[in-house]
């Protein structure tokens, strides 16, 4: 699997915080069962690595990756762990040839065309576009399509129920990123119908 068929695999992609990986495992199970399998596991916490290799040990439905990966060693740690892809909000010289070293799909950041242009130098031709609300969002991504019509992009920060689709109807994006299936108050209370029911209605959001 490659970047652009990681984008392929689900309308959404759930950036998720686990705060103790007793509860990763669960998570995706309910994730699963709402049918979202593609689940990315920010680095933002000490449990993130543990619960990738949980997920990977007993979720074999789920395709779990690593996200905020910030450079080579963490990376390296994610790959280790068992991730399946990884994500980043930025990307530096460094972590794109590690990247190339480890063979694995990743979504680098962009907020800005140069941004954007220079990683499909680099041979990123699926980005993520982040934080997409508050650098323009749908209308950035529409006025992108005429100059950069060969990238694809998935939308990450500020997205939401309300919006995602909103996205998703457009031609240069794939899938949308967001935390809004995850709540961190359902997941602290182990609330996983709901979120299941959350995994649900996002699989519906592509039409």
């Amino acid at each position: 699997m490659n970047a652009l068929e990681l984008l392929e695999t689900s309308p959404v992609i759930p950036v998720i915080v686990i705060p103790d990986s007793a509860l990763a495992v669960d998570l995706a199970h309910a994730l699963v069962a709402g049918g979202i399998c593609t689940l990315e596991i920010t680095l933002r916490s000490s449990a993130a690595l543990a619960s990738i290799e949980a997920i990977r040990q007993h979720v074999p439905e789920a395709l779990v990756g690593a996200g905020t990966v910030l450079d080579a060693q963490q990376l390296q740690s994610a790959h280790a762990a068992g991730a399946q892809f990884a994500v980043s909000p930025g990307l530096t010289e460094p972590l794109a040839l590690a990247i190339r070293d480890r063979r694995i799909p990743f979504l680098p950041g962009v907020a800005s065309a140069s941004e954007a242009m220079r990683a499909a130098e680099w041979g990123f031709m699926a980005q993520k576009l982040f934080p997409a609300q508050a650098i323009g969002g749908v209308e950035l991504l529409k006025a992108w399509q005429g100059p950069l019509p060969h990238l694809r992009f998935c939308p990450t920060g500020g997205i939401h129920a309300g919006n995602a689709a909103q996205y998703l109807a457009l031609p240069n994006v794939r899938c949308v990123g967001g935390s809004w299936l995850t709540p961190a108050a359902a997941v602290a209370a182990r609330q996983w119908g709901a979120i299941t029911r959350l995994a649900r209605e996002a699989r519906t959001l592509a039409g």
